[in-house]
């Protein structure tokens, strides 16, 4: 996003390909005054579908940011079979905060937030323990803890969710968030979940996953970020990375490589959603520079 010259506001669009896509788009902000500062377009060949992020200057336009959607969808959207969302840089995205016991992903986020890295509110902090309420108070975030077991879950998913859309939650981070999600939770929240996954997926899955690898005498370890789905650890992936490692290295060697490469795949992923500069589409992600 551009705060440098004022608000902006960004469309992110897909729909079938064809021709007069870009100047369609283009028109409509050139009849309207607006000043285009980023425009990042694709074409998957595959499935002949077009991908678009545009981004443009508020002052002077000639739309009132309440209309801008309803204008955009009459005009161009739907003569195009368009899918799209509209977003405005003046408007903080608001992010839940999941953790179980595990602190590393969730200082590294709050870090990033207090310092001003990240134009972002955390409007609380879920977590089915009570371990890292001391991190939620020393950050003076609300923290609420929902124990959860086989016979509870429901109900506390269901407390879950009335709680996240009384606080207008645009996106939850799950930081080593050690509980499954049931699809009815996902379904509530459809490409609104992130989370990190400790292995370059999909290997060396389970609890102990620096132990599998250490007695496999793998040589790359790796940490994926995707959006949460019905299908564990199987949705659209945002980013990844992998360091190389050797047999020298121990299982203490290994767990602090990978907390080091949790937290920055994470914060990617994160950075690249305040950005609103990734488009899911089926089980992909479409990821702008």
């Amino acid at each position: 996003m551009n705060d440098q010259n004022g608000n902006t506001a960004i469309l992110l669009i897909h729909c079938p390909d064809q021709t007069g896509l870009v100047a369609a788009v283009t028109d409509f902000l050139f009849k309207n005054n607006g000043n285009v500062i980023s425009l990042d377009q694709y074409v998957d060949r595959q499935a002949m579908r077009f991908f678009m992020r545009v981004e443009w200057e508020l002052q002077g336009f000639s739309i009132p940011e309440e209309k801008i959607d309803d204008y955009f969808g009459t005009l161009v959207g739907q003569k195009f079979q368009m899918e799209w969302q509209l977003h405005f840089s003046s408007q903080r995205p608001r992010m839940a905060l999941f953790v179980s016991k595990m602190s590393h992903c969730l200082y590294d986020i709050l870090q990033r937030c207090v310092s001003g890295e990240w134009p972002v509110d955390i409007p609380m902090i879920i977590s089915n323990h009570d371990n890292l309420r001391y991190i939620a108070e020393r950050f003076e975030i609300p923290f609420r803890v929902f124990s959860i077991t086989r016979e509870t879950k429901a109900e506390r998913e269901k407390e879950q969710i009335e709680l996240l859309n009384a606080l207008d939650v645009d996106f939850i981070v799950l930081a080593r968030y050690m509980q499954i999600l049931s699809d009815d939770f996902v379904s509530a929240f459809p490409n609104r979940i992130i989370n990190i996954h400790h292995s370059f997926l999909p290997a060396f899955k389970g609890a102990k996953p620096y132990h599998s690898a250490y007695n496999r005498g793998v040589k790359v370890i790796g940490a994926t970020s995707h959006y949460v789905t019905a299908d564990l650890d199987e949705g659209p992936i945002i980013e990844q990375d992998v360091r190389r490692i050797s047999h020298k290295d121990s299982v203490k060697d290994l767990i602090r490589t990978g907390k080091d490469l949790e937290k920055v795949v994470l914060a990617r992923a994160i950075w690249l959603e305040i950005q609103h500069k990734i488009l899911p589409f089926k089980n992909k992600t479409v990821v702008f520079d």
